[in-house]
This record gives structure tokens, C-alpha cells and sequence, in this order.
């Protein structure tokens, strides 16, 4: 296989256009009803993308940075001012963002909440040292109560739940001791409770930090070098530098440095314990307000930065197109537009909606020119505008919103989807009239345009032929990527600049590629359900010896099975041949004789010798149970869930055809040919009416007759393939199928070439000596039944499989 067959893209054979739709045509429905549901499928179309359609004027000149002002001098019709660009709008927004200063609400509660902590701490701290210092005093003395002392000094520590750790409560602990001995001895003290004076340089410390600034978030989340302090009480605001405010760390850090100065040594760990107890912020940060506050100031942001005066000249022709000279001619556009009247708009709007009109008609009028099976078909008419309208309608939207770009959009899945679903025809012309839409919607955009063509064809051209699933996943998604990123480079080359560009549309196109490796398949089997339609993705997976009916018929017809491996190879090779759908006609072959299952044993190609079942039966009822195998593979293919298309190869492969042996037969034994109804011999139908079908029918049986040569030569083989193939088209067999006399002369050349490379190691040529063998057995329904000896195959009617 050649490296293009790998990617998809190899030459392909011929392929007959076949409608694989599950559902009957619309020809029972009465015209004018099928005209009104065309003709709403069209309006509604039509009306979703004129009312989604961008309302804004397209630009008048089409232009590039990079690329030289190919237009004749420009000159600014009337004063306009000159907008701020997208990079000049954003800086001031991050400007505003930084320089905005945060704005926080003052707690003016928080020292009393404070301090109201600080009276509960040591009003639940003097029990626990009063009863310290007694179980200290008892115990140096020996009292008895020194024990219990203990336990309730324990107890009511426990109680206070006051967070120290032992050696912040020893320094408490001894010095109150020590002040209560002193009390004792001499009836007063000079002594002073070192907690007393934590307390007092704790309140003078936290006084001074609430009066800086106690803020409650970190001070990294802000750039502004200042903050705003709402009083809601007093109704004031005050400013304050953020260097000198504090988060509660930073104050502890203070206090490490400051205590030390003012307290004993022994005193500064318990200080710094309990004023990380109480300690609180003052400064609340007031997120809403404060986005509140930078919302405005943006909304506030001028969109121009100056004018551009009535005859100005703007930018003459050969001048490069620089950033800031498409700045100035994109000013214009908008100054255009809103100077534009309620007239002009509506003229725009008519405009617009003109030219998707006259995308829509062409379209239209090619699928009822040259695609009228789908253009008959409601549904099928419906399938092909729901398709093409989905990634359309991603266009409108995405038009809509500035921040996502039109590369983004995967419009290359609905032409790949109707090409799997139709054929690469139709999915070009899809991508015609989608390439075209995108590009209007999107503003007249060539670039735009020719990159869809492109990427949406090559999409095309490596699904015409399915192979595997991998197609879907990488081969499509990879070529549709470089197609779009081969025309974005060209159109770069041709500029001076605009790599960034090409980077960054690069990177969307990745984007798009990965959503069509994402979604086609899903959207397939989607369609699939929906339009039950069959596409060549489900005849793959049909196409599979191992599959449940298959593997049955194998196993309980093995004779049936080999035939149905035959006549799929017969019938592939004549579809190729003449251009009808050689996968179809393959799937459609392997499953035509399941209905032999049901009674195995009653065709010869399944009978091991000995007894014949039809010796116990009459004709008619032989010729019962060889017809019936029809219905029966119907209602087994119904159960299993095939696709209507491969359940018509089952009901049609023998069309109207008498089972001739058995009604001769019959004849043979009645005592009154009159008695014998040829009616009560002849299989239910209906006619072949595709090309495939057909093929299947004539394959069955010229098959099933090259079998029953015992000797074949390469001249009884074309004779028989001759002779049954013009014995079918006499009987009407063929009638309703449209097969012309050129295609059945290239079947019979491809039967012919498929049966010699079958019996190669036997085949006597032309000139050859050769003597004609006995024929071997037909079947019942194909050879006759042991004991009946006929003539050659190639010169005696064999009935059909």
C-alpha cells in the first residue's frame, strides 16, 4: 500500500452515488406536502442565519498589516476620533488595577474587644495563682492542706483554659507567690505583680498598633502603595500608607522588639503568648467595594486618544500598512458605522442577507440538479442542512464574541460527515458553501476563505475511502491541520511580519483539528441513529467474519457460509468493476443466506451424503422450505438489528425467480400439468432495485452454478456466466434495477476473471485438449438431489442460491 492509500488520499475507483437511507422514500407522501417541509427546512435555515448574522457593516477595505495600501490615496471624509487599541485599553485597565487602592472598613470596636479579651484572661488567671501561691505557702509550712491545695490549684488551671505554657505561667506563678509571702510576713508589700505590668505595657502596645493599622489580609495581594479606610460610624475616610499598616505577624514581630525594652527578660514570652491571644485587626478589606470602585475607573477609560480632522490624509497608496495605520482606518470603520442611519444599517442587513441567499440557492439547486435522491428524500434533505447549519451556527457565535477567534470552529466536520454519509461530491460542494458563509459572516475574510477550502476539501479527499477507524482519530484531523497551516503560512510569506499572528492562528487551528478528531465520529453514529442512515463506517464494522450472525451461520451452515465468501468476492469485484459500492455489495453478500440457519440440512451445500431431506417431501413443500429461507433471514437480520440497506440484499437476492428443479419436478409427477401452479414455485421478491443488489442476484446464482462443474474450462465458465446473465435479464430479474448493458458487460468480464483465479489449478484454456465432465449434483433450489444426473452446468439452468 502506497504511503497516499495510507493517508486516504489515493486515487479511487469509481463509486455509484447510493442513498444509504434505512427509511423508505418519500414518494407515498403527496407533493405538495413534501414541497412544504422542503420549503420550511429551507426558511428556517435561511432565517437562523440572517437573524444570528453580525448586524455590523463589513469593512469597506480589505487590508493586512505588513502588506502595502493597494487602494488609491485615503483621505478621512469627515473628523473622527482615533480608538484606543485593544493593547492600549488593557494596559490602562492593569494600570487602574494597580495604582486603585484597596479600601477597608475601620472596626472601631476592635480595642474594646480587645481589651474586654484581656480583663477575661486575667480575671480567669487569678484564681489559678491565688490558689498556686496557697498550696506553695501551705507546703513550705507542712500544713496538711499543702495536698489539696495542689489539686484545686490543678483543677482551676484546667478551668480557666488560659493558653500559656508552663514556663510563660512559672514566671506568673513564682512572682505572685513571692508577693503573697511578702504580704504575709510583713502585713504589706513593696512588691509589684510583674502580670500587672504585662498588662499595662500590652494596652499601651496593642493602642499603638490598632492606631497604625491592623489589616486582616496580606499585604502582597496589593500593588497601590496606599489604602483607604472607611469610618462607617463616623462617616470619614482616611488614606494610609501600606508600608506603615501591619498584618498580625508584623505586629508580633513588633512587640518582639519593644517588650524587651520595657519588660523583664523573664516577662517578654509571656507578654508576646497573651497578645497573640487577644490580638485582632482593625482594618477589614472590603472586596465588593473595592471592585466596585476599580469597575467604575474602568468604565471611566476613554475609548479614544485623540482625532483624526476632515481631510486628513490617512494613507496613500503603497504605503505599508502599519499597526497604528490599521488602527486609524479601523477608527473609521466604527466612526462609519455609527454615523450610518437607520437606512443605511437595513441596507447593510438586505445586503447580507442577498448574498447568503444566493450561497443557499446555488447549493439548493445543485442538490436537486445533480443529488436528486437527496433532494427527494425529506429526511435525507434535513440531514444535509442540520449538518452544514451546525458549524455555521458555531460561526455566528463565535462571530459574536471578540475573544475567541474563527479558526476555532472545526467547520471542516460537517463536509467530511456528508461526504461518509453521501459521497466526496457533495461534501465539496458543502465545503463551498460553508467556506463561503464563514467568510461573510467573519467580514469578507479571503484568507479565511481560501484556508477553509482548502483545509475542508483535503478533509474530504482522506475520507472518500474508509478503511479504519484511525482515520477519524489522526489521518483527517492531521491533514486538515496542515492544509489550514500550509495556506496561513503563504498569506504570511506575502506580508512583511505577522509571525506573531501566524503562531498564535496556528495554535487555533491545532484547536480545530483536535475538535474534528473529536467529534466526527460521535456526530456520525449521532446521524446514524437519527437519519438512519447506513455509511461505509458501519459497513466496515459488518464487514467482519467474526461477527454474531456470521459466526453462527459458520458454525451451523458451513456449507452456506463458504458460499456467502464466494459470491461477497464475486460481487465486490463486478461493483468495483462498473462503480456501484463494492464495500455494500460485499457486506450485502456475506449476510444474504443467513436464513439458511434455520433448516441447514435442506441445501446441498450444507449435506455431508447419505439421506436427502427433500426424498421425504413433495415438491411443493421442498420448494416451501427453499423460499422460506428468505423470510427467515429477514426476520433474523430485523432481530439483530441490520441496516434496512443490507436486509434488502437479503429479500431481493433471488428477486422473482422459479425454483426450477422442484417445479419440474412436480411436472414430472403430476398426472396433469394443470394441476401445477408455477406461482407456488417462484420466490416472493421484490426485484433488485439498486445496482448492488442486482449485482448480488446474478453472482448468487452464477456462483453457486460454477460449483456444480465438475470440470471447469475457461470456455464453460464464460459460457455460463453468458447464459445465466442473459437467462436473469430475460426473465425481468434486472427489470427494476439500473444497470445498463456496459455494466453487465463488465460484470461478466468480472465474474469470468474471479471464477478462473478460483479454479486456476483446474481451468483447461481455449486450445487446450479437453473432454466435458458429467456435472455434479444440483441442489435443491441449486443441485439436484442424489440419484438425479443432469447435463453440464454451463449448458443447463441452475437454480438460483
Amino acid at each position: 500500500m502506497s504511503i497516499m492509500e495510507k493517508l486516504g488520499l489515493a486515487r479511487k475507483k469509481k463509486t455509484h452515488v447510493t442513498l444509504f437511507s434505512d427509511k423508505k422514500s418519500d414518494t407515498g407522501i403527496p407533493q405538495w406536502k413534501t414541497i412544504t417541509i422542503k420549503a420550511l427546512i429551507s426558511i428556517l435555515f435561511v432565517s437562523v442565519i440572517v437573524v444570528l448574522y453580525p448586524r455590523t457593516p463589513a469593512q469597506e477595505f480589505t487590508y493586512r498589516v505588513g502588506e502595502p495600501w493597494r487602494q488609491n490615496d485615503l483621505v478621512a471624509p469627515f473628523t473622527f476620533s482615533l480608538l484606543k487599541g485593544e493593547d492600549e485599553i488593557e494596559a490602562e485597565v492593569r494600570e487602574i488595577r494597580e495604582i486603585t487602592p484597596p479600601i477597608f472598613h475601620l472596626d472601631s470596636e476592635a480595642d474594646a474587644k480587645i481589651s474586654g479579651m484581656l480583663d477575661s484572661l486575667f480575671s480567669r488567671m487569678e484564681p489559678v495563682l491565688d490558689r498556686y501561691a496557697e498550696w506553695q505557702i501551705n507546703k513550705a509550712a507542712g500544713s496538711e492542706d499543702a495536698e489539696r491545695d495542689s489539686l484545686r490549684y490543678i483543677q482551676q488551671r484546667s478551668v480557666a483554659g488560659i493558653r500559656l505554657n508552663d514556663e510563660g505561667w512559672q514566671i506568673l506563678l513564682e512572682n505572685y507567690t513571692l508577693m503573697r509571702r511578702d504580704q504575709q510576713r510583713r502585713g504589706s508589700t513593696d512588691r509589684r505583680f510583674i502580670g500587672d505590668e504585662i498588662r499595662l505595657r500590652l494596652d499601651r502596645f496593642i493602642n499603638e498598633a490598632l492606631r497604625q493599622g491592623i489589616i486582616n489580609v496580606d499585604k502582597d495581594r496589593f500593588s497601590s502603595d496606599e489604602l483607604l479606610v472607611r469610618d462607617l460610624r463616623e462617616r470619614t475616610q482616611r488614606s494610609f500608607s501600606i508600608n506603615m499598616v501591619r498584618v498580625v505577624p508584623e505586629v508580633t514581630d513588633m512587640a518582639m522588639l519593644q517588650l524587651p525594652r520595657q519588660l523583664p527578660d523573664q516577662a517578654v514570652p509571656t507578654a508576646l503568648q497573651l497578645l497573640d491571644t487577644v490580638i485582632l485587626p482593625n482594618f477589614i478589606f472590603n472586596e465588593s467595594e473595592t471592585e466596585a470602585q476599580i469597575s467604575q475607573a474602568i468604565e471611566n477609560i476613554s475609548p479614544s486618544k485623540g482625532a483624526v480632522t476632515s481631510g486628513q490624509v490617512i494613507i496613500r497608496k503603497g504605503d505599508l500598512i502599519t499597526a497604528e495605520k490599521q488602527n486609524i482606518l479601523y477608527s473609521l470603520d466604527r466612526a462609519r458605522m455609527s454615523r450610518a442611519s437607520s437606512f443605511e444599517l437595513w441596507q447593510y442587513y438586505i445586503g447580507d442577507t442577498l448574498l447568503i441567499l444566493a450561497v443557499f440557492i446555488v447549493f439548493l439547486l445543485y442538490l436537486y440538479l445533480y443529488r436528486r435522491p437527496i433532494f427527494d428524500n425529506n429526511s435525507m434533505f434535513l440531514l444535509v442542512f442540520l449538518a452544514i447549519g451546525i458549524v455555521i451556527g458555531a460561526s455566528l457565535f463565535v462571530a459574536r464574541i471578540d475573544t475567541i477567534p474563527a479558526y476555532v470552529v472545526p467547520l471542516a466536520l460537517a463536509p467530511i460527515i456528508l461526504t461518509i454519509i453521501f459521497d466526496s461530491r457533495v461534501g465539496l460542494m458543502a465545503t463551498t458553501v460553508i467556506a463561503l458563509g464563514a467568510a461573510l459572516i467573519h467580514g469578507n475574510n479571503f484568507e479565511f476563505l481560501l484556508a477553509t477550502i482548502t483545509a475542508c476539501s483535503i478533509g474530504v479527499f482522506s475520507v472518500r475511502d474508509i478503511r479504519k477507524r484511525s482515520q477519524f482519530f489522526l489521518t483527517t484531523p492531521a491533514l486538515v491541520f496542515i492544509a489550514y497551516a500550509f495556506v496561513l503560512l503563504g498569506f504570511t510569506l506575502t506580508r512583511t511580519g505577522g509571525w506573531d499572528l501566524l503562531l498564535v492562528n496556528i495554535m487555533h487551528v491545532f484547536l480545530n483539528a483536535f475538535m474534528v478528531s473529536l467529534l466526527t465520529y460521535p456526530v456520525i453514529f449521532l446521524f446514524e441513529k437519527l437519519f438512519k442512515v447506513t455509511t461505509d463506517v458501519t459497513l466496515y464494522e459488518l464487514n467482519d467474519n467474526n461477527h454474531p450472525i456470521l459466526k453462527a451461520l459458520m458454525m451451523r451452515a458451513p456449507g452456506s457460509f463458504q458460499h456467502s465468501l464466494q459470491v461477497s468476492n464475486l460481487s465486490e469485484a463486478a461493483a468495483a468493476a462498473i462503480g456501484a459500492n463494492s464495500l455494500l455489495c460485499r457486506v450485502g453478500a456475506l449476510f444474504h443466506d443467513i436464513g439458511k440457519m434455520d433448516k441447514p440440512h435442506y441445501f446441498v451445500e450444507n449435506q455431508s451424503g447419505g439421506m436427502n431431506e427433500h426424498d421425504k417431501l413433495k415438491p411443493r413443500m421442498s420448494a416451501m422450505v427453499i423460499k422460506n429461507h428468505v423470510a427467515t433471514g429477514v426476520k433474523m437480520a430485523e432481530e439483530e438489528g441490520l441496516p434496512e440497506v443490507i436486509i434488502d440484499f437479503i429479500k431481493t437476492h433471488h428477486g422473482t425467480s422459479v425454483i426450477r428443479y422442484f417445479h419440474g419436478k412436480a411436472k414430472d409427477l403430476a398426472e396433469d400439468d394443470a394441476e401445477i401452479r408455477e406461482e407456488d414455485f417462484r420466490y416472493d421478491g421484490p426485484l433488485p432495485e439498486s445496482k448492488e443488489t442486482g449485482i448480488l442476484l446474478l453472482a448468487d446464482s452464477i456462483e453457486a452454478a460454477s460449483r456444480a462443474m465438475t470440470d471447469p474450462t475457461y470456455q464453460k465458465l464464460e459460457n455460463l456466466v453468458t447464459r445465466l446473465v442473459d437467462e436473469r435479464m430475460a426473465e425481468g430479474q434486472l427489470n427494476n434495477c439500473p444497470l445498463t448493458f456496459q455494466d453487465l458487460r463488465i460484470i461478466k468480464d468480472s465474474f469470468l476473471k474471479i471464477l478462473v483465479g478460483m479454479y486456476h489449478g483446474r481451468i483447461k484454456y481455449p486450445g487446450q485438449d479437453q473432454k466435458d465432465n458429467a456435472p455434479r449434483k444440483a441442489d435443491s433450489g441449486r443441485k439436484s438431489p442424489p440419484g438425479v444426473v443432469k447435463k453440464d452446468a454451463s449448458q443447463t439452468p441452475i437454480e438460483p442460491d
